[in-house]
């Protein structure tokens, strides 16, 4: 297999099926959690944006080996989105002193159901995204979805802290 295919693939994940994306996304999980366990919101940004530039040369790598545009199979772009959902919990960790390894499994199905919602839904500018051609207009719906679950998860984090007084 091409490298460009296993990254744009998140290593054969895009392959699965039903639903690719959301096992892409699902996938992003315990990697997210394994980066922010490692080095917090740092490691975890960094890794985002890595990630980020890697896949629009192995996106751009597959179109011109015939993928087509955004076909089902590329999924890192469902794991750069879902690991922006991820930050603010990430930073809300981090600055409450959490331990590294805390799964707060509320926060994380919550990003990853925001996300799911924003990336299938694709409102707005998900969707002015998602019709945006070559290889940063399929990257790029999924990076707004990402932002747009970020801001659902943490105004959630908010009422619910502030509101239980945590």
């Amino acid at each position: 297999m091409r490298a460009s295919r296993l990254l744009a693939s998140f290593g054969g994940t895009g392959f699965l099926r039903p639903a690719p994306g959301t096992w892409g996304s699902a996938a992003a999980l315990p990697c997210g959690w394994l980066l922010h366990g490692l080095g917090g919101p740092a490691a975890l940004a960094a890794a985002t944006a890595e990630l980020f530039a890697a896949r629009l040369w192995a996106v751009a790598a597959e179109e011109r080996h015939g993928a087509g545009k955004d076909p089902g199979w590329i999924v890192v772009d469902e794991v750069v989105g879902m690991w922006i959902a991820l930050l603010p919990l990430s930073l809300g960790l981090a600055a409450a002193g959490t331990a590294a390894w805390v799964f707060p499994w509320p926060g994380w199905v919550g990003a990853f159901l925001a996300f799911r919602l924003f990336d299938i839904w694709k409102p707005g500018p998900v969707g002015w995204a998602d019709r945006r051609p070559g290889a940063m207009g399929v990257m790029l719906d999924d990076v707004i979805a990402g932002l747009l679950a970020a801001i659902a998860v943490a105004a959630a984090a908010a009422a619910v802290h502030l509101g239980l007084g945590l």
